[in-house]
């Protein structure tokens, strides 16, 4: 098989953990909210722009996949202090800012609460492989 058609093998894990709670339109508002901030300081994640067979050309996306899984609030605070204890790079949402309308405001109430006290409903996180995996065991595929 030549290298063209082999199949793409990625070191790095993308990987949204979504509390088990939420409604439909929260966990796909948490899902982007979350993942925008790996798109946003990890240059490398993101693959080249799209372009169609006409020449109408559409912004680029993740070169890798993008695992969601979900769990309670429970495994939140475990799979968030795994992160924390591993060094693994991840983003939160937390129940105060469905609340909010605009990034101070956001940044705003995440700094008001202790890390300890973060009420979590997602995470997302990106690093090595095995060490994501590590940080969400026991965690469950989203359905």
């Amino acid at each position: 098989m030549d290298s063209a058609n082999e199949p793409i093998r990625f070191e790095t894990k993308i990987a949204v953990l979504l509390r088990e709670d939420l409604a439909v339109w929260q966990r796909l508002n948490v899902a982007a909210f979350l993942v925008s901030g790996i798109a946003g300081t990890r240059a490398e994640v993101v693959g080249e722009p799209y372009e169609d067979a006409d020449g109408v050309k559409y912004l680029p996306m993740f070169r890798q996949p993008v695992l969601v899984f979900e769990g309670s609030k429970e495994f939140m605070a475990t799979a968030h202090r795994r992160a924390l204890q591993r060094g693994i790079e991840h983003s939160v949402f937390t129940q105060e800012l469905f609340a909010t309308g605009n990034d101070r405001d956001n940044r705003a109430a995440v700094k008001a609460v202790a890390t300890e006290e973060l009420d979590l409903v997602g995470i997302a996180l990106y690093g090595p492989k095995n060490a994501v995996d590590k940080t969400l065991k026991g965690a469950h595929m989203h359905p």
